[in-house]
Parts: structure tokens; sequence; C-alpha cells
């Protein structure tokens, strides 16, 4: 598969999440890190923005709550190219009940190739990146031919949509 540049600017978007063992954690990291992530534009989910904004001083643009949607909205953001930068730290010994939400967030950051830091050691050394001061190509897989395939419920299947309806570009 081709590779396509994505170009981050100087300015990224960064999005903060972290299960609730692992919040004070997050904030203690953002607050150690506070004058690097005021250059960026912070998003996260639900309570974690709250926390965030109160602690840091600054707005972060905040999401439903995970278990509400918050994941799901944030891959969505990644996926429209408004996320360039994921710290998700995540308690791998607390099962939670929107597991399934968070294995498909880490998915999407995966497919669109959008940095993830896990734990606070992976966040100090990407946030500390020289890349996170000048603009950057990231390389993404051009999904152009997949999307483009032929399958058998565009060849065969009739069109789910009422008729008169058409559908958006993809």
């Amino acid at each position: 598969m081709r590779n396509t540049e994505v170009v981050m600017d100087k300015v990224k978007r960064v999005a903060l999440v972290a299960h609730d063992s692992k919040k004070a954690d997050l904030v203690e990291w953002a607050k150690f890190n506070r004058e690097l992530l005021a250059k960026h534009e912070v998003f996260a989910t639900g309570t974690t923005g709250q926390i965030l904004e109160s602690e840091l001083g600054f707005s972060v643009t905040k999401l439903q709550s995970g278990p509400l949607g918050g994941d799901q909205q944030l891959g969505a953001l990644i996926v429209e190219g408004f996320i360039d930068l994921l710290v998700f730290l995540w308690d791998p010994l607390t099962s939670v009940a929107h597991d399934s939400d968070v294995r498909a967030l880490e998915r999407i950051a995966a497919v669109w190739n959008i940095p993830l830091a896990s734990n606070r050691a992976s966040a100090d050394f990407m946030i500390s990146s020289l890349l996170m001061e000048e603009s950057y190509k990231r390389l993404v897989p051009d999904y152009n031919k997949y999307r483009q395939r032929r399958t058998p419920a565009r060849e065969d299947t009739p069109s789910p949509l009422p008729s008169g309806a058409t559908k958006r570009a993809a």
C-alpha cells in the first residue's frame, strides 16, 4: 500500500485520555508539562477534560465522558484528521466496562499512524521530542484503493437509502 503525507502543523492537536485509576497520573504529568502543552491545542474526554482545564488554567476542548461515547468521538476526530497525538493512560490491571471502545481507539490511532503514548514514560518521550516544535510530515497509508474496492454489497445489493436520497462523498 502506498503512503500519503499528512502535515502536522507546529501547533499540534493533542488528545489526553485516562482511565479513572490513571487520572491523577495524567493530571500530574500534564501539570509538569504545562508549558509545553500550552503551546498546542488540547482535547480530552469528559471528566478528564474538566480536571485538566481547572488544573492547567487554559482551555481544553472537552468531549463526552469515555463510557458515554467520548472515546468514539475522539476516534472520529482522528479519522477526520483533527488529532495529531494521543496520550491515553490506561490501567492494564483494571477492566473497564467500555474496554472495547478503548481498544477501538487504539486501533484507529494505529490505522491513521497517530503517535500514541499509553504510559507516562512514552508520553514524556513524545512530548519532549524536537518534532513537537516544528511541522512534521506524517506518513499515512493511502486508503483510496481500499475504499474503491469491489465488494459483494456494492455489486449485488440495492441501495439501503430511501429513494431520492443521495450518499455523501467519502
